[in-house]
């Protein structure tokens, strides 16, 4: 990744914090597009004190002026753009049905903000950065899909429909930049199992840190009986950066503890 410029939405979020340094660790130079300039400084300022370099441009995955805009600041700073990574996305809960719930106490309007959120948060920046990929002739782009993908969850209907959309959009725009501007841009996706988050915490965990019965039933379907840790999504990520991976396109990777693999039986 020396030399490799890297643009991460979402990045100073739990995983994509762990993708931004791990990128970062092995040489490339990181930009955050966060809308907290909060966050996204403190993940800075802590990762150049190590001496990693992860900056930070402030901009709204689902306004394209601003995604444009902050595109263009990366291209201008530095000259290109190898790999982007939509790591942007997250739930709401009136996109969810709770087990005293039914399909009628869906809430539509947090239905469409969440469908916005995972899919065009997703659409937009690839529309944005794909551009100057075209430009080189080579890039790639990682989408961030979910276990809610491959086998849709209770009660988040709302994210699983999303996230079932964006790995559908990762395999089509996979074929669509091959087939019009060549096999120098790739585009694939990961699609992390279970891991604890600031967003789904206390769905997983009490107060004491003992499992929910909901989390309980998560670990007990996933062979290797544990959460996922946010690192461990680094090395895939690694994989689809490098260029000996020019073969490799359109495709969702489980990073999963074996959950989509069980049958439950």
């Amino acid at each position: 990744m020396k030399g490799k410029i890297v643009a991460i939405t979402g990045g100073s979020g739990t995983l994509g914090t762990a993708i931004s340094l791990g990128l970062a660790e092995e040489g490339a130079h990181v930009y955050l597009l966060n809308r907290n300039a909060e966050t996204a400084k403190a993940l800075s300022v802590s990762a150049k004190a190590k001496g990693l370099n992860i900056d930070y441009v402030i901009c709204d995955v689902l306004d394209e002026q601003s995604v444009q805009d902050a595109a263009n600041t990366i291209v201008d700073q530095s000259g290109k753009v190898d790999v982007l990574i939509n790591g942007a996305g997250g739930n709401m809960s009136g996109a969810t049905i709770m087990p005293d719930q039914s399909i009628f106490d869906l809430d539509v309007a947090h239905f469409r903000k969440v469908n916005d959120l995972n899919l065009l948060g997703t659409v937009i920046p690839t529309k944005a950065f794909a551009a100057s990929m075209v430009a080189q002739k080579k890039g790639c782009i990682i989408n961030i899909s979910s276990m809610a993908a491959i086998v849709p969850l209770t009660r988040v209907i709302g994210y699983s429909a999303s996230k079932a959309a964006v790995d559908n959009f990762t395999r089509s725009m996979a074929v669509e930049l091959i087939s019009k501007y060549g096999e120098g841009i790739r585009v694939n996706a990961i699609a992390p199992g279970f891991l604890v988050a600031e967003q789904n915490r206390t769905l997983l965990l009490n107060d004491d840190g003992t499992l929910t019965a909901r989390g309980q039933t998560i670990i007990n379907n996933t062979p290797m009986k544990r959460f996922g840790k946010p690192e461990e999504l680094v090395s895939t990520v690694l994989w689809l950066c490098d260029e000996r991976s020019s073969f490799i396109t359109g495709i969702v990777v489980p990073i999963d503890g074996g959950f989509s693999a069980f049958s439950g039986v």
